[in-house]
């Protein structure tokens, strides 16, 4: 058992930033608390990922002629590392316009805490 959580200490590294960001989006009554738990739910998909594409003694997948091409197993495949440089992006340009939102709300209603947005947003 203990071979078992030492050998996946990345994943349950991983599982414990997932927590902690879904955490801070559903539990958090701030606006930029909610973000941040955002960005942190993000990032552990992102290396949930990447750490499930490596691949122990393989080698990047350009021809080898010693490694030849009829072993495909020794070869790593790039899709999911592609597919996170997009995801990546994708993120970064999520966070930027979620914060300026915030900054905007902020700037209108002078609070980012959500009971006293809401009551706010009600009363105008």
């Amino acid at each position: 058992m203990t071979d078992f959580l030492l050998g996946h200490f990345v994943y349950w590294s991983i599982i414990a930033l997932l927590i902690i960001g879904l955490y801070g989006m559903m539990f958090k009554n701030n606006l930029a608390k909610k973000l941040i738990g955002m960005i942190i739910f993000q990032v552990s998909i992102i290396m949930f990922f990447v750490a499930s594409a490596v691949k122990w003694s393989a080698t990047v997948p350009v021809l080898d002629p010693v490694t030849g091409v009829a072993d495909a197993a020794k070869y790593i495949s790039p899709l999911q590392h592609c597919l996170m440089l997009t995801a990546i992006v994708v993120g970064v340009a999520t966070s930027g316009v979620a914060f300026s939102l915030a900054i905007l709300i902020y700037r209108h209603y002078k609070t980012l805490e959500e009971s006293a947005l809401m009551e706010k947003m009600k009363s105008s």
